[in-house]
């Protein structure tokens, strides 16, 4: 249903079964997927593209130019992702030609006036709560966690099933399957609830705490741990995807508590 009082371009792609509620205003090279909700004083700017069964609340700008100096108007976009909801005043902006695009995934949850900066890229359900700032950059994987008003710098990466606190300062990467917390931010043990959540088993999860064990705990020095953990732990995937993201890391992860 689209209300008369709803302002959508001509050649805006709707799809079936599309609900825009009065005063949203949806721009040209726009795609909403089907079976959507926007809900009313909704901003969506040209290069936006929506997916399946999503909810946008009222406030929500979505695809508005980058707050980037070095941004000359190139074309760039955003991508939603299918049955993801976009809670009240969340602002979503476009890439730049580092990356062309940010991206949110599938089955996410932007809570209250979230911000994801240009070149964000973030997962499949990842739950962002009310207020986290994600500065230009910034790569999130599937099912992190951010509680409210933390916030991320720049360029920074957030593995999967992390769990970041409220209030937290990202500055440094953070790996998967990890708590972190406190200031300066660092390893606050294993996501162990949330992974047992999410079906791992007792073993899997005991195969994480141990590498963590490894590298915090037994180690203060990243290097001389990873080299222990090859060690000590059988190659699987888990290990594996543990290591390869801390190699991967250019601002090096976040270290342990002090």
């Amino acid at each position: 249903m689209i209300h008369k009082l709803a302002n959508i371009a001509a050649d805006a792609k709707i799809g079936n079964n599309v609900t825009v509620e009065a005063f949203s205003t949806v721009y040209d090279n726009v795609t909403i997927g089907e079976g959507t909700v926007i809900h009313p004083n909704v901003t969506i700017y040209s290069g936006t593209t929506i997916g399946k069964n999503c909810e946008i609340f009222p406030g929500a700008v979505i695809g508005v130019r980058p707050q980037d100096l070095k941004f000359q108007g190139e074309e760039t976009t955003v991508e939603i992702g299918d049955n993801t909801v976009i809670r009240e005043c969340v602002t979503i902006h476009r890439g730049t030609k580092d990356r062309w695009k940010t991206v949110v995934g599938s089955n996410c949850l932007l809570m209250t006036y979230v911000h994801v900066a240009h070149d964000c890229f973030i997962g499949d359900n990842v739950i962002l709560a009310s207020y986290v700032g994600l500065s230009g950059h910034v790569t999130i994987e599937d099912y992190a966690i951010m509680e409210g008003t933390a916030v991320a710098q720049q360029f920074v990466s957030i593995g999967a099933h992390s769990f970041i606190g409220g209030g937290s300062l990202v500055r440094k990467d953070v790996p998967p399957f990890v708590k972190a917390a406190r200031e300066p931010l660092g390893f606050a043990g294993v996501n162990s609830i949330g992974l047992r959540r999410r079906g791992f088993s007792d073993e899997k999860v005991k195969e994480i705490e141990d590498v963590y064990r490894i590298l915090y705990v037994m180690n203060n020095n990243i290097s001389k741990g990873v080299e222990a953990v090859k060690e000590q732990v059988s190659a699987s995937g888990t290990r594996d995807q543990i290591l390869d993201f801390i190699a991967a890391s250019d601002k090096g992860i976040i270290r342990g508590m002090i």
